[in-house]
């Protein structure tokens, strides 16, 4: 596909209330989870990653914003994103998501349902080749197997032929003008019987082609439909286990005593540094942020920021521990060596432990703190200084969240 040609701007509908499901504290059916991930976020996740997307419109409803922002916490920074609120019907929803890409220049765009956060970058290719060879629509679709029985007060009055039958899926992608277009104008005339987009240009009076769909494209609209997509989930998705590596050090100079993971420990000398000099938890802190890709300690924290002189490191370490979180991670393990000839680090260990149990809000199992010298050898065996160097395991992904 052509580069221009085949770029994507995308309308994601997230602004129904999802009576049917039932109420939850986690909210609309869109926010709720699979595997401890939000609908929506699975959704946006395929969505933003596929090489041909353009600017994504995500059209909630004004009572969600909080909801959305929690949900898509880390993804809604991509510079491609923005929210708008939608209206009384999914149709006035979709039209203000592409009034809002009027002025973008995209060419063309996909109008997706967040409830079906089971697309892949496969489904989008197969649904964007007609309109990138000239069709105005297309959708992915299923052809029917099932038998199907037209009634009357539970009574059969027909048998449907299902040889030309379908069922149509999301996302559906169109040019953007000619979509644009044809919402206008169903608006205009007050039509409120369309259940998808295509129905519009169908209404309209434009050819729209058919893509293979999938089986797995599920629309999440009952309760049942949540179980048997965290079932799917358990059964097929592997943990994305990440291991990320922290080193740091800090000179020793003449003080009264040393803070080694929240713990202060009596001594002749200090750690020098713009905090508290925490080393152990500032190779920890950039650990966590290594396993999402999220800088170091001092893109957070510059020593060069007035507000972080003489800060307690545990801020560093709680505010990593929260972007993980925030990008889907949990973390399952931390652990910390230490290098130094002196203090003695193993009458507190156990302390420290503790405080890395509690800072990170895991269990004290999961936390590991050793210590060693460095044989005389080098600064620390000079107690010229303190180094820590520190592991963290996160698994992010479909087991992100307990």
């Amino acid at each position: 596909m052509a580069d221009h040609q085949s770029k994507f701007a995308f309308v994601v509908v997230a602004a129904g209330r999802g009576e049917r499901m039932g109420a939850s504290q986690e909210g609309p059916k869109q926010y709720r989870k699979i595997a401890g991930k939000p609908v929506i976020r699975l959704s946006l996740e395929q969505i933003l990653t596929w090489p041909h997307c353009a600017p994504v419109v995500v059209v909630i409803h004004p009572d969600d914003t909080e909801l959305c922002d929690k949900a898509l916490a880390g993804l809604n920074a991509d510079p491609r994103f923005k929210t708008v609120f939608g209206g009384k019907t999914r149709q006035e929803s979709v039209l203000k998501g592409l009034k809002a890409l009027e002025t973008s220049g995209i060419d063309n765009v996909m109008i997706h349902d967040a409830v079906r956060p089971f697309i892949d970058h496969a489904l989008l290719d197969r649904v964007a080749q007609p309109i990138v060879e000239g069709s105005p629509g297309a959708i992915p679709a299923i052809a029917v197997a099932d038998t199907l029985k037209r009634a009357d007060a539970s009574i059969i009055t027909e048998t449907i032929d299902r040889q030309a039958l379908f069922a149509a899926q999301t996302p559906q992608a169109f040019h953007f003008a000619t979509i644009l277009n044809a919402h206008e104008q169903a608006s205009k005339a007050a039509d409120t019987g369309f259940t998808d987009d295509a129905s519009i240009l169908e209404w309209a009076g434009i050819p729209v082609r058919l893509a293979e769909g999938t089986a797995d494209n599920i629309k999440i609209t009952l309760r049942r439909d949540l179980e048997i997509a965290n079932e799917r989930m358990s059964k097929r998705m592997v943990p994305d286990v990440r291991c990320g590596n922290g080193y740091d050090v800090h000179q020793l100079v003449d003080g009264d005593g040393v803070t080694l993971c929240g713990v202060f420990i009596e001594h002749e000398k200090r750690l020098s540094g713009h905090s508290d000099a925490d080393v152990a938890l500032h190779a920890l802190t950039d650990a966590l942020l290594a396993t999402c890709g999220a800088g170091d300690i001092g893109d957070h924290f510059p020593p060069s920021d007035p507000q972080w002189k003489g800060c307690a490191s545990h801020v560093f370490l709680r505010h990593a521990a929260n972007i993980v979180r925030e990008r889907g991670g949990r973390i399952t393990n931390a652990d910390i060596s230490i290098i130094a000839e002196r203090p003695k680090i193993g009458p507190r260990r156990d302390e420290m432990r503790k405080n890395l149990a509690e800072m990170l809000e895991i269990d004290l199992e999961r936390c590991s703190v050793k210590a060693t010298t460095n044989e005389k050898i080098g600064f620390a065996g000079r107690e010229e200084g303190i180094a820590a160097i520190a592991t963290a395991t996160v698994i992010y992904g479909a087991h992100g969240h307990e």
